[in-house]
């Protein structure tokens, strides 16, 4: 489960998600919210709506989709909370609403171009509105 939550300029990303090898996993949000292909790779790249390099998400220069990594525990579950520019819940340009948010199978290594080196995608999840949260 990941949830946003829109705080003035920055949104919050929390998320809780299980199953995982342990160890760090890259977290992305992706330009289609579309997770029908069996590999995920109908979800698109990363979202990037200014054309920036890849990176970190603390750094200045980034995809707006660049959450960085989870990192799953010895049960295979991780827990993330960040506080993300960049993006928003509106209907802008930086609008994440209708994309997909993506779990790769390997660590971010937050350089590599275009991806992050992160591997396959291991979970896709499309991002709507709700009035639920659920944790």
């Amino acid at each position: 489960t990941v949830n946003f939550t829109q705080k003035g300029e920055l949104v919050l990303v929390e998320a809780r998600v299980t199953g995982l090898a342990p160890g760090p996993h890259g977290f992305h949000i992706h330009e289609k919210g579309n997770c029908t292909a069996p590999d995920a790779s109908s979800a698109g790249g990363h979202f990037n709506p200014t054309g920036a390099p890849h990176g970190a998400p603390t750094a200045s220069a980034r995809h707006a989709g660049d959450l960085g990594n989870l990192e799953a525990d010895a049960g295979g579950g991780a827990v993330y909370r960040a506080e993300i520019r960049g993006i928003s819940l509106g209907a802008g340009e930086d609008s994440i609403i209708g994309r997909a948010v993506i779990v790769h199978a390997n660590r971010d290594d937050l350089t590599t171009q275009p991806t992050g080196n992160a591997g396959g995608r291991q979970a896709c999840g499309l991002i709507s509105k709700s009035k639920d949260k659920w944790f």
